[in-house]
């Protein structure tokens, strides 16, 4: 036998095939091989029958043309794949045998298949159960096997699983035609298979893999004896090419165990909790239940309550769940100290999860474990995020006391979970069944779906003006104009369009109109969104119409910093301070001097920093702020009698109630369904 040849034997009833496939040696160093092709050995020197009737498999010498061409095309058990090490090329010669009756297997007297009689190989397919090794590949991440078949689904299995877990490495069968082999770049290793693909070379039928940037344009490869241009995806059509990974035929997958996409979903979320789940699992009592379904039309506030609420508290679940896995062990510190005198951690916080998003205002709980000193743990919250591969991670330390800063490694991550979005939903959604000054009548009708409603005239101080450009705002086109119009004297109002046409100017200039309109008791607008970025953006151009803006946010972000930190009203307070209140003045500058208070004086800021910030609120012609923050405990005796939701469908339907429900009598939702969806975690919910 050649040496670095791969010689395959596949046994169909005692006939056998042998062929070569060229590695590394040149067609002047193997005349034998010349022009490319795959030379068969002659079956007579070793009594094999390659033409019988009952031969399963295939193999056609190609041309020296086809070879160039159609490369992709080959069968699965003509290309040998060049391994990114050295090694893998210098190894001897090994011999692959596939007994196909064991890998097709058999049906019982029942007509039923093998994979519902006896128990199943660990390399089966998690979803279906077929067992061929060179149909099955392993995801990295989860150790499960899936096939490379269809079955019922619009995808091959493998990829369905990839897609759903968030995976993207994977390992052939050690049985299969290639052997136990992890796809990677030949170039630089990467493994992901979706920025995978192949090219094969200009004169033998071997192929190199490569990912699709920038290894598959890169100018090296010019030299080489590999053509870069007809580099091809190892995934087509949502499954793996077969010459890499086969097809189960079409007997194979009837025999199979039959999955729905539908429990393929419910397996996988199953699978986050119970990673040795099966199938029949989903069928016990208690595991596979569905929640109820929203409605588009509700008999009463009680039902809209009992549906919404179970959605929050499994998206809720889920929520802590998520985060409270995300703990990272062995982190290294770098310390730092900030303009408020509070200590600030920077470490590296690598994404375990797909699902997990590291935001700023986030709760992380830091620990030492060392031994260099006593166990210590703080909590505080990030103030930077990492926006980039490499990029540190800033968390503000709540507290001074105790911060071992003369330690840098041997520390622990994990996530603070807190629920108060969460409770805040259901507690907007619980006003809304039993308060009955929580909305309008017209608009409480209106939220159940319910229509043929009379709407309401709409009172205002003021007529509706004649001119409806917003100073220091843009003027409005006719579409602008005549929304503006129709919505001041509405009380439900919903405005729409695509990216660029206006929507935060009409919004801002709505609610300019609005303020002006509604001056006196309960004359004050609330502006919500569902990010700070959209809140931002927002206060940002109301406040050049010269209204009063107060900006209020979660007090875990007020050290950070926006376009509108001048009208957040955490700094309005220090501001005002230091103009008209001297003891709140010494007390904050004794605060930011020393990081702590007594007693005595931390309940005596408090007191002075409630009050001046009750103040602020009341004298304010707009409060803007998220929705969540809607709830915040300071505007909890604030009642709003318009409300302005600006991009209202990226916010789930409880998240808007936070507002509503603060006594609106006229209400506008500005966004685009077209766009961006509301963010929902949890599957079931």
């Amino acid at each position: 036998l050649i040496e670095n040849c791969l010689q395959l034997t596949i046994t169909k009833k005692g006939s056998n095939s042998l062929f070569y496939i060229h590695t590394d040696m040149t067609t002047q160093e193997l005349p034998s091989y010349s022009q490319g092709q795959l030379t068969f050995i002659d079956t007579d020197d070793y009594g094999g029958d390659t033409q019988g009737l009952d031969y399963a498999y295939h193999y056609t010498p190609l041309s020296q043309t086809q070879t160039q061409t159609q490369t992709s095309q080959l069968t699965q058990n003509e290309i040998q794949i060049t391994k990114s090490t050295s090694k893998s090329l210098q190894e001897p010669m090994s011999q692959l045998t596939l007994d196909e009756d064991e890998a097709a297997g058999s049906e019982n007297e029942d007509g039923e298949g093998v994979a519902a009689t006896k128990e199943l190989p660990e390399y089966a397919c998690r979803y279906c159960g077929i067992h061929d090794p060179a149909a099955v590949v392993m995801c990295n991440s989860t150790k499960k096997w899936f096939c490379n078949g269809r079955g019922n689904t619009s995808g091959s299995h493998i990829v369905n699983h990839l897609v759903r877990a968030r995976c993207n490495e994977v390992t052939l069968h050690k049985d299969g035609p290639l052997g136990e082999t992890v796809l990677e770049c030949y170039n630089c290793g990467c493994k992901n298979v979706f920025k995978l693909g192949f090219v094969p070379v200009k004169a033998d039928s071997v192929v190199m893999l490569l990912c699709r940037h920038p290894c598959s344009h890169s100018n090296s490869l010019k030299d080489m004896d590999w053509n870069p241009s007809s580099w091809q995806s190892l995934i087509s059509d949502r499954s793996f090419i077969p010459w890499l990974v086969k097809v189960p035929s079409d007997q194979d997958q009837a025999r199979a165990r039959q999955i729905s996409a539908q429990q393929i979903q419910k397996l996988e979320e199953r699978w986050k909790e119970d990673p040795n789940a099966v199938l029949e699992d989903l069928q016990k009592p208690g595991i596979d239940e569905e929640p109820t379904a929203t409605r588009l039309r509700y008999e009463d506030a009680y039902q809209y309550q009992n549906i919404l609420g179970p959605l929050v508290k499994l998206e809720a679940d889920y929520d802590k769940k998520l985060k409270e896995s995300q703990t990272q062990e062995n982190i290294t510190v770098r310390w730092d100290i900030a303009l408020n005198q509070k200590r600030i951690a920077y470490f590296n916080f690598s994404r375990q999860d797909g699902d997990m998003r590291l935001m700023q205002g986030d709760e992380l709980r830091l620990k030492y474990k060392g031994t260099a000193r006593h166990v210590w743990e703080g909590i505080g919250h990030v103030t930077k995020v990492a926006n980039s591969f490499g990029e540190e991670v800033g968390l503000e330390l709540r507290s001074n006391v105790g911060v071992p800063i003369e330690c840098t490694r041997d520390f622990s991550v994990d996530f603070v979970w807190k629920s108060t979005s969460f409770d805040r939903m259901q507690n907007a959604l619980k006003r809304f069944a039993v308060d009955d000054v929580s909305v309008s009548g017209y608009l409480y009708h209106r939220l159940l779906g319910r229509e043929g409603m009379e709407e309401p005239v709409i009172n205002n101080h003021k007529p509706l003006p004649k001119h409806l450009s917003a100073p220091n705002l843009p003027k409005l086109n006719a579409s602008q104009i005549y929304a503006v119009k129709t919505v001041l004297q509405k009380p439900l109002g919903l405005i729409q369009g695509p990216p660029g046409t206006g929507k935060t100017v009409t919004s801002a200039t709505i609610v300019y109109h609005l303020a002006k309109m509604g001056m006196g008791p309960m004359g004050q607008v609330l502006v919500c969104a569902p990010s700070n970025i959209a809140v931002d953006q927002l206060t940002e151009k109301i406040h050049r119409t010269g209204l009063k803006v107060v900006r209020l946010c979660a007090k875990s972000r007020e050290a950070i910093d926006s376009p509108v930190s001048f009208l957040a009203i955490h700094n309005q307070v220090i501001q005002l301070a230091k103009d008209s209140y001297p003891e709140l003045r010494k007390l904050q500058q004794l605060k930011d001097e020393q990081g702590e208070l007594s007693v005595i004086d931390e309940k005596r800021y408090s007191s002075l920093k409630r009050q001046l910030e009750k103040e602020l609120l009341t004298s304010a012609d707009v409060i803007c702020c998220t929705c969540v923050s809607a709830g915040d405990p300071r505007l909890a005796k604030f009642r709003f009698r318009m409300v302005l939701i600006d991009e209202s469908t990226q916010s789930t339907e409880p998240e808007c109630m936070v507002p509503i429900v603060m006594g609106s009598r006229q209400v506008v939702l500005v966004g685009d369904h077209c766009q961006l969806g509301p963010v929902i975690m949890c599957k079931k919910a």
